[in-house]
């Protein structure tokens, strides 16, 4: 159980030491990757550590990476409205 927290607080640090870094694109390519990285990491903290915790992770992530959740939000209700 420690491995999967361990590399979610990881991910955490990573994704903030790249948002203190410039960026010709607004930091989209580093978020690709971190969503590509983080969606099996928190399945893998999920099912070791169980729902709680991972409703947790899944916050901290969406606040990290809102405004790809906000994105998304809005070209989701385009699509169905």
């Amino acid at each position: 159980m420690i491995v999967p927290l361990a590399l979610c607080f990881l991910w955490i640090i990573a994704a903030n030491v790249i948002a203190m870094f410039p960026s010709r694109d607004y930091h989209w390519r580093a978020a690709y990757v971190l969503i590509a990285i983080g969606v099996p990491l928190l399945g893998w903290v999920t099912y070791e550590a169980g729902p709680v915790i991972g409703l947790a992770l899944l916050a901290a992530g969406a606040s990290i990476l809102r405004w790809p959740l906000v994105y998304f939000w809005r070209w989701l209700r385009r699509r169905v409205g």
